[in-house]
Parts: structure tokens; sequence; C-alpha cells
């Protein structure tokens, strides 16, 4: 992706948040410049990869496969200074983008529609040697608990959601004609190194073509502090 690319797709999910009216943390608007000068006490973001997030799935195709996301808050699996046990985080989807099938191995979660439009979420359970499971799906959503046909798409309406178990296969993409949507996501610690399972072979951070300067810095991308 192009960094200018990257950049309208993160104003894009700020404007988002305050349409929303979903306040960020502070250290969500800090310059590239900013970074440069912040301590050891801002090791936590660092270490947990906190702030703002871009994923294309390693597809290359971000409009189609791919969004905008913040990590809000987080443990950390392989560091126990860090004793958080659970995540938070916000995700931005716009018209024609779609999320890569995957499930947790480990992780259960709560997708909430947070405001925007409305989400499909399709359900698989796995099998054993991860492919889709021919059996109904039992759906957990709001206190609400009911079965649907394998490959069913969920809908979403804002604030609705939907809870994910570890082996769940899920994506998403918006309903056509509803308009972009911010999601949240409540979970166990988030863990992307080993706790995801992808359908289909992806990948997580996008190659950046730099042809202007970052309007921020992605949670990859923070300088060690001094």
């Amino acid at each position: 992706m192009k960094r200018s690319e990257i950049n309208k797709a993160l104003r894009d999910m700020e404007e988002m948040t305050k349409a929303c009216s979903f306040a960020l943390p502070p250290f969500c608007s800090f310059t590239p410049e900013e970074w440069k000068e912040k301590g050891h006490d801002y090791d936590e973001i660092r270490d947990n990869m906190l702030g703002w997030d871009i994923t294309d799935f390693g597809m290359n195709d971000f409009d189609k496969v791919g969004f905008s996301l913040i990590t809000l808050r987080n443990g950390n699996v392989n560091l126990e200074k860090y004793a958080k046990t659970y995540a938070e985080k916000l995700l931005y989807i716009k018209k024609g983008q779609t999320a890569a099938m995957h499930f947790h191995w480990n992780k259960m979660e709560d997708i909430i529609n947070r405001g925007g439009g409305n989400v499909l979420i399709r359900v698989y359970e796995s099998t054993a040697d991860g492919e889709f499971a021919d059996g109904d799906v039992t759906v957990h959503s709001d206190g609400r608990e009911y079965k649907v046909a394998a490959g069913t798409q969920v809908k979403l309406c804002p604030g609705e959601s939907i809870t994910i178990y570890p082996g769940l296969y899920h994506d998403f993409e918006l309903e056509p004609g509803s308009g972009p949507v911010l999601l949240g996501e409540v979970s166990m610690c988030n863990d992307d190194n080993g706790d995801n399972r992808f359908y289909l072979p992806a990948g997580r951070f996008p190659e950046i073509e730099e042809d202007e300067p970052p309007y921020r810095l992605l949670c990859n991308e923070y300088p060690a502090a001094k």
C-alpha cells in the first residue's frame, strides 16, 4: 500500500469515531514527531502494539480485503509484566471491504456494531483438520442463543453483538447499501502472532510504499524509547 492510502484510511477511521461519538485515548493523537520524544513510560503501547493499525491480509488489495483498526488495550501472552487478560479494539470497514475467513485457537471475543451501517458476519464451526463443519452453528448474541445453518451471515445492526468462540470460523462484510461500520472488539488477550488460523493463506501487515510522510505511526512502527 502507498503511505498516502494508509493516511487516508486512518483519517477516515478517525472521522468515523467522531461521527459515532467514540472518544479515543490520548496516544491515538500522537504525531510521528511526538513519538520520537516518548520515553519508557509509554513502553506498554510499544510492547503490546496498541494504537493505529492496517491490515490487508497480505492480499495487496486493501479496498477489497482488509480494514483499519485501533488496539485500545491489550495484555501480552509473552511478557509476564503485562497482566491484562483482556483486549479491546475498534475496526473500521468501508464500502467494498471484507475480512479474510479465520478463527482463533484460544481467544474468545465479542464483535459489536458501534455505529454506522450493518455488518454481516458469516460463521462456520471448524473440523479437527481446519475445514468448515457442515453442522449448525450456535449463535450467542446479546443474551440470545439460537442456531443457524453453516455459512449463514449473521446481521448486526448498530448496538448488536455476537460472541465468537475459539474454533469458530468467521469473516465479515457490510450489508450492501447500509454504509461504513465502526466495530468494537472486546476479547481475551490478543495474540496476532500465534492465535489466528486463516482458512486460506493470509498475511498481516501491508508492505508500504513511502509516497508521503505518515499521518500517524502504525503500531509496528514506533521508535524505541531513548
